[in-house]
């Protein structure tokens, strides 16, 4: 069986030591960045690798210029993946500290954007995985690297541009997947201007999950996505954040509900705001 969206703790504990299974821990804290690749070296999933935000998953970014997370270059994405042992036919599952807000869900977009599609996100994460008592293992862990041969799909993506095009198309809906207080302003931390894409609605990536820090059924997130889409599907739905990390978990969401892939804006807020002639609003 492939796996492609999310996965659960029972079928990753029959297969986390497979050949052709790679295990990724994506585990990430925007206030510490070095603090959860300390934990990763004290305990994380058998046989994992250990993917940092800011080396693995992103490119470097340049003030002014881009988001704070911008996409790696393509070489930088095959040449990682290479060294985690991701080929063909390989299982990749990416796992952070609850259910991919943090970075796993950027790993399954990244590799869903280079054309493989056989990536699905841990849920409930490594949280959930401990507190089932399953085995975990210390220290560095390492694959035999294998040629990643990539398909990319830029139409996964959307930039700048074309997203002002779309805010002023019926037919399309842009998201921000930010919490609230964000989207509207309130308590901005991270970016320089506070507020939102005029035009944007909000879908904060947290209503994706439960209590328990686990996904929603798929019929709720489809109602969940029908409702903040107006009834739109995912190909006239655009998503953003704040650097292009959680609105991977609401593309990862829409999936998930079978609505298929819908575009995000790897940039976001934070490369959106470096035009001051780019609508914005609170």
């Amino acid at each position: 069986m492939r796996y492609e969206t999310i996965i659960d703790h029972a079928a990753l504990n029959e297969h986390y030591d497979d050949a052709d299974w790679v295990v990724v821990d994506c585990r990430y804290d925007a206030k510490d960045p070095g603090r959860c690749e300390n934990d990763y070296a004290h305990a994380h999933i058998s046989h994992a690798v250990y993917a940092h935000l800011d080396r693995d998953l992103a490119g470097p970014p340049v003030a002014g210029r881009t988001g704070r997370h911008p996409l790696p270059s393509r070489d930088a994405v095959v040449r990682t993946f290479s060294a985690w042992g991701i080929g063909a036919t390989t299982q990749v599952v990416a796992y952070d500290e609850s259910s991919g807000a943090m970075a796993a869900a950027r790993l399954w977009w990244l590799l869903k954007w280079a054309g493989h599609d056989a990536v699905a996100v841990l849920d409930g994460g490594f949280k959930k995985w401990c507190a089932e008592g399953l085995s975990y293992s210390t220290g560095p862990e390492s694959k035999q690297a294998r040629p990643f041969v990539p398909a990319f799909r830029p139409d996964l993506a959307i930039e700048a541009d074309e997203l002002l095009s779309v805010l002023k198309d019926p037919a399309w809906v842009v998201i921000d997947a930010r919490s609230a207080d964000r989207y509207h302003g309130r308590g901005e931390t991270l970016d320089a201007v506070a507020g939102h894409i005029a035009g944007a609605v909000s879908a904060p990536y947290a209503a994706n999950l439960k209590e328990d820090g686990t996904f929603k059924s798929a019929t709720e997130l489809s109602l969940i996505y029908k409702a903040a889409t107006g009834g739109r599907d995912a190909a006239h739905t655009a998503l953003y954040c704040g650097s292009g990390v959680t609105a991977a978990h609401d593309v990862l969401a829409n999936a998930h509900a079978g609505r298929g892939m819908a575009r995000m804006y790897p940039g976001s807020w934070s490369d959106w705001i470096n035009d001051p002639s780019r609508p914005t609003q609170r």
